[in-house]
């Protein structure tokens, strides 16, 4: 067999995989993409080059510089991507205010499929809430509680550069013993430090509804915990998480004080290397790094 098939193979399967992310938004199969295009770039550059007579090495060997090499590419875009956020005025805890347009939740038909689904399980919506994260882009959150108010939903659309829309969803039950159970599968790096008394727990590879709710309440069960129905408004509550994650990350040094971000931007030196290293981790193993 030609040695070229297989490369043209993936090649053809990288470009199905990306078509059918443009409506999907997966985080699971961008992973796989990801990785795909890695060995495409490493394997393709190495049969050029040798191709060409641009090298005289082993192809084994010209494979593994190109697989480096793409690491070095990637690192460097990224490490700018992270300094460009670091200066920007984008806000990286943003506030958030009630979504009054009447386009809370999006009409493609498998995102409606989840709204179905809590109706059938016992969530109420509480409220629908936006935030600003760029200019005339906005982070669109719709809440909704389990019927004994005890667990809060939070789920969080989140536009992609291709247009695609990706759901993530977040279970969060205060106890009696103060402590927050945070049960998510949020696929952005934060990298950041969360306060003492929040347990988080990311499943990043978890994208059904029902696997992470029934995950999130075998950890309240494991921990034996009484919990404290919800009380105070979505609205509120998530602003106020944003103001108490923004100080615990500036008193820890993943943020500039507000004096020096002026002249050194948000994000610390120790901070941006958290933040690229949970980018790695998130974008080629579906992993939040534990600290």
């Amino acid at each position: 067999m030609n040695p070229d098939y297989p490369l043209l193979a993936a090649i053809v399967l990288s470009l199905v995989l990306w078509q059918l992310n443009q409506s999907r938004g997966s985080p699971v199969i961008a992973i796989f993409n990801r990785w795909l295009r890695w060995f495409i770039f490493a394997f393709g550059g190495a049969a050029i080059c040798l191709d060409l007579g641009w090298a005289d090495r082993p192809y084994p060997v010209m494979v593994a510089a190109f697989f480096l090499l793409w690491f070095l590419i990637e690192t460097l875009y990224n490490w700018l991507a992270i300094h460009a956020l670091s200066v920007s005025p984008l806000p990286l805890f943003p506030r958030f205010t009630a979504n009054t347009s009447g386009e809370e939740w999006p009409t493609h038909p498998r995102l409606l499929k989840i709204r179905d689904w809590l109706r059938a399980n016992g969530f109420k919506q509480v409220q629908a809430l936006k935030a600003e994260v760029g200019p005339s882009v906005y982070l669109r959150v719709s809440i909704y509680q389990d019927a004994d108010a005890s667990t809060r939903l939070q789920i969080t659309f989140i536009p992609q550069a291709n247009g695609a829309l990706s759901v993530c969803y977040s279970l969060s039950t205060n106890t009696v013993s103060g402590y927050r159970y945070v049960t998510d599968n949020l696929h952005l790096p934060f990298g950041g430090f969360y306060p003492e008394n929040w347990l988080v727990r990311r499943n990043l590879w978890r994208r059904s509804l029902a696997g992470l709710v029934k995950r999130h309440r075998n950890r309240l069960a494991v921990g034996n915990e009484l919990v404290v129905p919800w009380t105070t408004d979505p609205l509120t509550d998530l602003n106020a998480q944003q103001r108490e994650l923004e100080q615990v990350n500036t008193e820890l040094g993943f943020l500039f004080p507000q004096a020096e971000r002026e002249e050194h931007g948000k994000i610390s030196h120790e901070g941006r290397y958290r933040v690229w290293k949970e980018y790695w981790m998130i974008s080629y193993f579906g992993r939040s790094v534990r600290y």
